[in-house]
């Protein structure tokens, strides 16, 4: 995965991390950016599996 795409994940997820952690809140979970950080590689490489699939799907509708 390139650096560029990377970066623009996490960009991504940084857009609805609020959301996120105010959600996690009302469900009990206490949450710190921290915290999180274990995940943001994870998220990433979602990110990058859809990105690949719709790049494959994509490539097959040509």
């Amino acid at each position: 995965m390139s650096n560029d795409k990377t970066m623009e994940f996490m960009q991504i997820a940084m857009k609805y991390l609020p959301e996120a952690k105010e959600r996690m809140e009302q469900a009990g979970i206490e949450v710190s950016v921290e915290s999180l950080q274990p995940f943001m590689g994870l998220f990433a490489k979602a990110m990058n599996d859809a990105y690949e699939l719709g790049r494959n799907e994509g490539n097959q509708n040509k």
